[in-house]
């Protein structure tokens, strides 16, 4: 098998020049002490890779259950170049995480391929408040800044790559 030089071949990517990027994060109210400082940690990336302020848009939802439905109402209104969903869902002593989290995941990667519009993941599940609260800020970064840098490099992407 022969490797070609990447000097020959053409690597398209994104990047994090936002500026002129209409974000939507929607964000859950379950477990709001987790997903407050996803929501800030995405809003903070979003600014200082060039999302002007009033180019993004917060809407809220009850839970991480209803993420996928308010996405996919925000990726085919036409006015957004990506969606960043946020919320946490975090094990109890009954089966409801497994289907929250499985039917949230499943939901929002539909919206993406369906849609065609970037769905940044900024969801996080976990099997503690510790975990949860690790990644949301703490020790382990802040994943809602994650899934912020997420959508800007697909955003990227696609103007990228065209209709």
């Amino acid at each position: 098998m022969q490797v070609l030089a990447t000097e020959t071949v053409r690597i398209i990517e994104g990047d994090l020049a936002a500026a002129g990027l209409r974000i939507a994060c929607v964000a859950a109210r379950f477990n709001d002490f987790v997903v407050e400082p996803l929501l800030r940690g995405a809003l903070d990336a979003l600014g200082r890779h060039g999302v002007a302020p009033e180019r993004i848009q917060v809407v809220r939802v009850p839970g991480a259950f209803e993420l996928p439905l308010v996405a996919r109402k925000l990726a085919l209104s036409g006015g957004y170049d990506a969606v960043i969903a946020l919320g946490a869902v975090i094990r109890g002593d009954t089966p409801h995480f497994d289907y929250v989290a499985g039917e949230c995941a499943a939901g929002l990667a539909r919206v993406a391929a369906d849609s065609g519009v970037p769905v940044a993941f900024g969801v996080l599940t976990t099997d503690t408040v510790e975990q949860a609260t690790d990644r949301a800020g703490g020790k382990d970064g802040n994943k809602g800044a994650d899934a912020a840098l997420t959508a800007i490099e697909m955003a990227t992407l696609l103007r990228k790559l065209g209709p």
